[in-house]
């Protein structure tokens, strides 16, 4: 390939680049809004989808500059094996971000909504008041804030109550 068209490629990549990031962008502030989500809730979830667009635009721009791919997937399987470990250490720090991911997308409960985790040792009841990358956070009734792992809130059953009625019906 020549100078000029991989230059031109490049251009027309980035640019391909800004677009998807600006439809990731919009789209993710839509549905944010369509599920009244939080802004901060909503900007963890695109820099996620952020980073994986831009590892893309990378290995793509690496193939148009010429890198021999065979070295580049040595490099790559290489780093991924080191990372697989290091995050076989710490499975909880990607459990709980794809469980955030999956919270952005298929949660039917919102801030302010009044929730009981059920767990057979230790159930917890409370108000959502914060949902985190790698958290959920409630207001117990007695004032006290909860901190529940994300992955684990996908594997509990939950209960939406309504209002106090139920709260203490429910006692």
């Amino acid at each position: 390939m020549t100078a000029w068209y991989s230059f031109g490629l490049t251009l027309l990549l980035i640019a391909a680049h800004m677009g998807l990031r600006h439809l990731i962008h919009r789209s993710l502030i839509a549905i944010g809004q369509s599920r009244q989500m939080s802004e901060t809730r909503v900007i963890y979830v695109e820099h996620v989808f952020h980073f994986l667009l831009g590892s893309a635009t990378l290995l793509v721009l690496a193939g148009v500059w010429g890198l021999d791919f065979a070295r580049l997937v040595v490099l790559a399987s290489s780093f991924f094996a080191v990372l697989g470990v290091a995050m076989v250490a710490q499975w909880s720090i990607l459990s709980n971000i794809t469980a955030s991911i999956t919270i952005f997308f298929a949660f039917p409960y919102r801030i302010g909504d009044r929730i009981r985790i059920l767990d057979k040792d230790d159930s917890v009841t409370g108000v959502i008041s914060e949902i985190g990358l790698f958290y959920v956070r409630l207001r117990s009734d007695n004032g006290d804030s909860v901190t529940y792992p994300a992955n684990l809130f996908l594997q509990k059953p939950v209960r939406k109550l309504e209002g106090m009625d139920s709260h203490l019906s429910e006692q």
